[in-house]
């Protein structure tokens, strides 16, 4: 069995309206949604081996922020793929990782992160800025992963629904 975490990136800061998109940065509540959903994953004992993240400078800002709040200091991976990425894309990333990693985050962007939960499980579920789902997959191998639900969605976690 593989886990997949799927983390959409905190909430981000639309003051300068002439920044580009990918440069966006995090604003106050995206800064302290980030630690919190790291303290999180420790808590829940679900530090990933590897985390993979899109390029976007509020995507990189929150696996910064999840960083210092779960005390994690393996591998992380940056991808410009995962801007705008489709679910497709996520998979085929994903299928080529080395099978010694069994907990994997992903850490992106809305629509495709939704997507990407729908597609792996069937389920929709609402991921506002700095949702984490957990979804547990029936493979040995991430060759073995597909564009068809095979995945079992085990939680959601929203900052605003935590304590």
């Amino acid at each position: 069995m593989k886990t997949l975490l799927i983390l959409r990136h905190a909430k981000s800061s639309w003051k300068d309206l002439y920044l580009a998109d990918h440069d966006r940065l995090l604003n106050k509540r995206g800064k302290r949604d980030a630690p919190r959903m790291g303290q999180l994953l420790l808590d829940e004992g679900l530090l990933p081996d590897l985390i993979i993240s899109s390029t976007a400078k509020r995507a990189r800002k929150t696996v910064e922020g999840l960083l210092e709040g779960s005390g994690y200091s393996l591998e992380v991976q940056y991808t410009r793929d995962f801007y705008h990425g489709y679910p497709e894309t996520f998979i085929a990333i994903l299928s080529e990782l080395d099978d010694k990693y069994e907990q994997v985050m992903v850490v992106g962007h809305n629509p495709g992160l939704e997507e990407l939960l729908e597609v792996l499980t069937g389920d929709y579920e609402r991921m506002p800025t700095a949702a984490l789902a957990q979804v547990q997959l029936p493979i040995q191998s991430w060759a073995d992963l597909e564009e068809e639900p095979q995945g079992e969605l085990v939680a959601v976690w929203r900052p605003k629904e935590l304590s």
